[in-house]
């Protein structure tokens, strides 16, 4: 799971995650580093990483991800809010506690994880590893109870789905590639909603250099998304034809709109 907690202009909020079968893992975690061991890359993979210099190289290493999702190995989910959706009538502790929610909302929905173990045969055990959480101790502990909590829901006990308290972690992104991989994804989709591919540095009248590699990494993103889905729209909730695609489908969308809002026109396009 990775998040991005910026507020963008437009686009806010955003929420990552990566999904692998326990059976997969392994073999997906070494296709993974392997790529980027044959495309010279020592340090960490990352959006803000992205240059002219090493496009080329981004872009096949999205392909490598890409494929794996065509082929259903990897599960991604991406959940972000809009600003044009302002919430209302939330506590000054809610307020406070704003990333924690909207994660929780994140993990507890993104995924369909309800719809994964139809015939609830036998139990399904989750492992959950976070990106490092930017909050305090004593919150972090309180989000991962709250995490834990979700099997005893109607839901998912139904589901036979489990979730250990020790298989609840927080990880560093530099030591578990997918999330790398899946950072590139994330951000990709926080600079073109936010329209960043458009802006040019003052003084100056083309855009700079990074810009427009990181524009081109986000089209072969969105190329390879709409190879899995035509016509993807990447702004919106992504639709289903029946409720258990949000677990089948292998890539999807979130706009988080909360239910009490007000619209921000402001905002609008």
């Amino acid at each position: 799971m990775d998040e991005s907690n910026d507020e963008g202009p437009r686009f806010g909020n955003f929420y990552g995650g990566a999904l692998v079968r326990s059976q997969d893992y392994q073999w997906v975690t070494e296709i993974l580093e392997t790529r980027k061991r044959e495309l010279g890359f020592n340090g960490e993979v990352k959006w803000q990483k992205v240059t002219l210099q090493y496009l080329e190289k981004y872009i096949a290493l999205m392909d490598t991800l890409f494929d794996l999702i065509k082929d259903d190995f990897v599960k991604i989910r991406i959940m972000f809010t809009q600003n044009y959706f302002e919430a209302i009538n939330l506590s000054v502790e809610q307020r406070a506690k704003e990333y924690q929610m909207l994660y929780y909302q994140f993990f507890k929905h993104a995924f369909g994880l309800r719809y994964s173990n139809p015939t609830s045969l036998e139990e399904l055990s989750l492992r959950i590893y976070f990106d490092e959480l930017p909050v305090s101790p004593k919150d972090a502990s309180e989000f991962k109870d709250y995490i834990e909590k979700i099997q005893l829901m109607k839901e998912f006990t139904e589901a036979k789905i489990k979730i250990k308290k020790e298989d609840i972690t927080e990880v560093k992104s530099h030591n578990h590639v997918l999330m790398q991989y899946m950072d590139v994804v994330l951000g990709s989709m926080y600079f073109r909603l936010n329209d960043f591919h458009k802006v040019i540095p003052e003084g100056e009248k083309r855009r700079g250099k990074r810009t427009v590699a990181k524009e081109k990494v986000y089209k072969h993103i969105n190329n390879r998304i709409r190879q899995i889905y035509p016509n993807f729209n990447i702004g919106i909730s992504t639709g289903y034809k029946n409720i258990e695609d949000r677990w089948n489908h292998p890539y999807r969308h979130w706009l988080f709109i909360p239910n009490e809002h007000r619209i921000a026109p402001e905002y609008k396009k």
